[in-house]
């Protein structure tokens, strides 16, 4: 039996490995379609060289995920962001107050999100170099 929303969206009615390979695809054509994104870009080839600092500088497996993680979690509000400002912008080049908040709020959450990585870096840089 087939779901009303399979007609619109073809993942829908995937299941199994069928599913999670399509998935997969999809989100690999996001991680391209975010490559096209200057800032998106300059953080993915941060993290080409902060990943394996993160292994170097952490002594415990919990310092090493908090390095990765803050790395990776910068990329993917700066998606989320992204995806914001892409939905926003297909609903009209007007401007508008509520579409204002919504990029503008998107824009604070990279902004934390890369405090909170400097934060984590910073720390743990001194806690490494400066005893």
């Amino acid at each position: 039996m087939s779901r009303p929303d399979s007609a619109v969206n073809p993942q829908k009615a995937r299941s199994g490995f069928d599913r999670v390979w399509h998935a997969g695809l999809i989100s690999l054509a996001g991680l391209r379609a975010g490559w096209g994104e200057p800032a998106f870009r300059q953080e993915a080839i941060a993290a080409i060289a902060l990943l394996p600092a993160a292994f170097w500088l952490g002594h415990h497996w919990t310092e090493t995920a908090l390095l990765a993680g803050s790395v990776l979690l910068v990329m993917i509000v700066e998606l989320l962001n992204t995806a914001v400002e892409a939905a926003i912008d297909r609903i009209g080049p007007e401007w508008h107050d509520l579409s204002k908040r919504a990029k503008d709020m998107g824009s604070a959450a990279v902004l934390l999100s890369l405090l909170l990585a400097g934060g984590i870096w910073t720390a743990a840089i001194w806690h490494h170099f400066g005893r």
